[in-house]
């Protein structure tokens, strides 16, 4: 499984969402950090950079993909999964799984 820096960051984003929201404790919120931070550092994940190339590529996304308006973030999420030529991208969101559909990339969940 490859992760970057960027996952890892929208991950705690969210579950940082769900604890002011009131569905996670502050504890839950911090251990479900940890063991994310955890599994990277054991190298359970592969991890990928977020290279001057990718973003050239990202960018080259949101100037050429005109059926689906990406944010920032998700340019650079499948930048990142194409330029390492991952076959899967996991994603919740529409337009990202729109845009990684129409790449190539099989998305879960589907």
């Amino acid at each position: 499984m490859l992760v970057s820096d960027l996952a890892v960051t929208e991950i705690v984003s969210a579950v940082a969402r769900r604890q002011r929201e009131g569905a996670l404790t502050r504890e839950i919120a911090r251990r479900l950090q940890n063991a994310i931070l955890e599994r990277l550092d054991e190298d359970v994940y592969h991890r990928v950079e977020l290279t001057r190339d990718v973003h050239r590529r990202a960018e080259h996304f949101l100037m050429t993909v005109r059926d689906t308006p990406l944010r920032a973030a998700d340019a650079l999420h499948l930048a990142l999964a194409t330029s390492s030529r991952a076959a899967s991208l996991a994603s919740f969101d529409a337009p990202l799984t729109a845009a990684a559909r129409a790449s190539g990339l099989a998305v879960y969940p589907a």
